[in-house]
């Protein structure tokens, strides 16, 4: 991260701290903070120890909540309650003063005096620690520090934090500091045991119940949706003047849905699946679109398009640490520079996306190959399984891909390219120049017609005779991708639509599956073990699941390296054969590979429960796709 961009972020990150007491996700701090300062109006550090609590707080369960894995076994509830339960109690001692004081008199250790201020001090940094395992923002700065900033420098990250903890804290501190003047002022609010400081002690105890059944989230998007003041949108616009650089909105923490972050077409993010709408070209009637997608896979489509660095316009960027090809021996680009044109697409063999891409890439690279393209995908995997080369070789042989095809198992050549997308399609000219992008499927029609342009240009560049033409019988561009459902993960590490477990922990134990199923949300039934990645059962182990789309995939392998079988149901009896995926066969799914398997298939999307009941051990499910 250059210095440029390093003291754009710092500043940013100032300002945004400030200026979240403008937002929504404040709600259910200012109320506390607030309420805190003014509940002893007569002690003026009292702010000063609630914010200063507050924003350790805050930095430290940042790191280890959002910033890393430290806390990955502690169920994120946990931590709610805590905080509910602090704060509920702390408001108890505000409606029944004379109650809680001959409580703290019977504790030992101190005179009635003594703990008057001991217990004052303790109730506000109790107040103030509460706070940070329940705090969010809408700050699109926020997330860019947590999912970028810190992965690539963390002592920049930490410096970034800390800016926007202060910049936070002195917003609160000036609230807090108004508010008191203003109650020192109004003798009424100085007694102890009066109406008013009983009614801070309701308001604290309602948000404890708020904070406990997350209502404090729904209303926060509640207020979101409804209209109010975006304060991210001023966030931009001062990021822009600083640094001439538009920054798109991300998403916030309560999952508030800005369509205009979806990636152009249908796309995967290192994260999930996002479906966009390419008009262009294919038709999109996902009713889900990026309301759908995960919170983390929608900050992803933010950071794609804030990292500085941006490509198109510019030279190529050379393969870096490739870990094996497929279909040729080692390369680099700068072999083919200066002869040929290069097509770059990042892939990923078991995303859906990718995959219906494959048979336009085959048809490009049959028609021109001889007139100077080359192709060359880079292979970036979103699971451990997809680095192995063996897997990678038995996708392209499937697929039936001859184009060379570079592991990019580090990510190397993805960062590189400052890329966060499957499939993004890259034409670097016969100069080296990267003319054209895009991302996600579609606009497969402009992008042939731009491979022509440009190898008319090598052409005419290399002094070649003859016109290269639009290759005849162009494939149909026409697909329709009908889906309500989200992409859904089975692994910890991303498993938040889990119906009938701790979601986002590792995980072993039994599991039965309700009655009454939530659409969209798996559920587990017999011996499961759910760790990072995937969730692999037993012998007689089931997942259930209410899906809304016209076709559903699932992303598995078998641990044993035996074939594994499932008995598959729709809506509660043997999937037909007229609506069975082409891997399903007489109501059975047969896992033989590590790859995407289609289990439904039909014409226009309906809701239906699905069940897959394994046969025996050692199936990993990784993912529910759809389309």
């Amino acid at each position: 991260i250059g210095y440029t961009v390093c003291m754009v972020l710092f500043i940013t990150s100032f300002i945004a701290g400030f200026l979240t007491i403008l937002a929504p996700c404040i709600l259910p701090l200012l109320p506390v903070t607030l309420g805190g300062a003014v509940a002893d109006a007569h002690n003026r550090r009292r702010p000063f120890i609630i914010i200063a609590s507050l924003s350790v707080s805050v930095f430290v369960f940042t790191l280890l909540l959002k910033g890393s894995t430290a806390l990955l076994d502690v169920s994120p509830s946990v931590w709610t309650y805590l905080s509910a339960i602090i704060l509920g109690i702390y408001g108890l001692s505000l409606m029944f003063p004379y109650s809680w004081a001959k409580l703290m008199l019977k504790m030992p250790g101190h005179t009635a005096g003594e703990r008057a201020v001991s217990d004052s001090r303790s109730s506000a940094v109790i107040v103030g620690l509460a706070l940070g395992p329940v705090f969010t923002t809408c700050s699109p700065t926020f997330f860019l520090i947590l999912a970028t900033v810190l992965p690539q420098s963390f002592a920049a990250g930490i410096i970034d934090l800390v800016a926007y903890v202060v910049g936070l804290a002195l917003a609160l501190l000036l609230v807090s500091w108004i508010g008191q003047k203003l109650v020192t002022k109004l003798e009424w609010t100085i007694n102890p045991t009066g109406w008013f400081r009983r009614t801070l002690g309701v308001l604290f105890a309602l948000i404890a119940v708020c904070i406990a059944v997350g209502l404090d989230k729904k209303i926060e998007t509640s207020i979101l949706q409804s209209g109010f003041f975006d304060v991210t949108s001023l966030e931009q616009k001062i990021h822009q003047a600083l640094d001439g650089t538009d920054m798109p909105p991300a998403p916030d923490a309560v999952d508030v849905v800005r369509s205009a972050n979806a990636p152009q077409g249908n796309s995967c993010t290192t994260t999930s699946c996002v479906n966009g709408t390419d008009t262009s070209s294919s038709t999109t009637t996902s009713a889900s679109t990026a309301s759908s997608t995960t919170a983390s896979a929608k900050i992803e489509t933010y950071i794609s398009q804030k990292i500085p660095g941006e490509v198109k316009g510019g030279k190529y960027v050379e393969i870096a640490k490739p870990a094996g090809f497929v279909n040729s021996g080692p390369l680099k680009l700068a072999d083919f520079v200066g002869k040929k044109v290069i097509l770059v697409d990042f892939i990923d063999y078991s995303c859906i996306n990718c995959e219906r891409t494959f048979p336009y890439m085959k048809d490009w690279w049959s028609k021109y190959k001889d007139q100077g393209l080359e192709i060359i995908a880079f292979h970036t995997p979103e699971f451990a399984f997809e680095r192995d080369l063996k897997n990678v070789e038995a996708a392209a042989k499937q697929f039936g891909l001859e184009f060379p095809i570079v592991l990019d198992n580090d990510y190397a050549t993805w960062n590189a390219y400052h890329n966060q997308y499957w499939p993004h399609k890259y034409i670097i000219d016969i100069h080296g120049n990267v003319v054209y992008e895009h991302i996600g499927e579609g606009e497969y029609d402009n992008t042939e017609k731009e491979i022509v342009k440009q190898l008319n240009i090598r052409k005419q560049t290399l002094g070649e005779n003859g016109t290269v033409t639009l290759g005849a019988n162009p494939m149909p561009a026409n697909y329709l991708v009908q889906t309500a459902s989200p992409e859904t993960y089975f692994g910890a590490q991303r498993n938040e639509y889990f119906g009938n477990g701790d979601r986002g922990r590792p995980v072993h134990g039994l599991f039965e599956i309700p009655v009454i199923l939530d659409p969209n949300v798996f559920y587990l039934g017999g011996t499961w073990d759910v760790v990072s990645e995937y969730a692999q059962g037993t012998a007689s182990s089931s997942v259930a699941y209410v899906f809304t789309a016209a076709k559903m995939y699932l992303v598995a392998e078998t641990s044993t390296g035996k074939p594994i079988q499932a008995q598959i149901l729709l809506d509660g009896v043997p999937i037909p054969a007229t609506v069975a995926g082409d891997d399903v066969k007489d109501g059975v799914l047969t896992i033989t590979g590590s790859r995407l398997y289609n289990l439904y298939k039909n014409q226009l999307p309906g809701r239906h429960r699905i069940d897959i009941i394994w046969k025996s051990a050692g199936a990993r499910m990784y993912t529910f796709t759809f389309g």
